[in-house]
């Protein structure tokens, strides 16, 4: 049985969806060993391949997927809650890249 607290591999990857053929596009991909939230997890990904990146109007998600087969979608409109900024031990965890791109 998973608990919320356990530590769990994720694993997430980056898409960009391609209107023309209407299929989504890997454009990155990782994995992690954590306790964190997938949900918020995925925000925080996507939030600092946002930051680092200019969109020029292409549409980006989040896939999370955890050991126990569920997922989460995160889209750009989950990140504009008011208020919501990226949890510190998330950015820590993540790669360099997009660790910087928060910073």
């Amino acid at each position: 049985m998973i608990r919320e607290d356990m530590t769990r591999c994720l694993r997430w990857e980056i898409q960009m969806h391609e209107p023309f053929s209407r299929v989504w596009i890997c454009k990155d991909y990782g994995r992690a060993t954590t306790g964190a939230d997938p949900a918020e997890w995925g925000r925080t990904v996507l939030a600092a391949y946002l930051a680092e990146r200019p969109t020029r109007g292409e549409t980006f998600r989040v896939i999370v997927r955890t050991d126990n087969g569920s997922q989460s979608i995160t889209t750009p409109s989950q990140l504009t809650g008011p208020g919501w900024t990226a949890d510190p031990a998330i950015r820590q965890a993540l790669p360099g890249y997009l660790r910087g791109a928060l910073a």
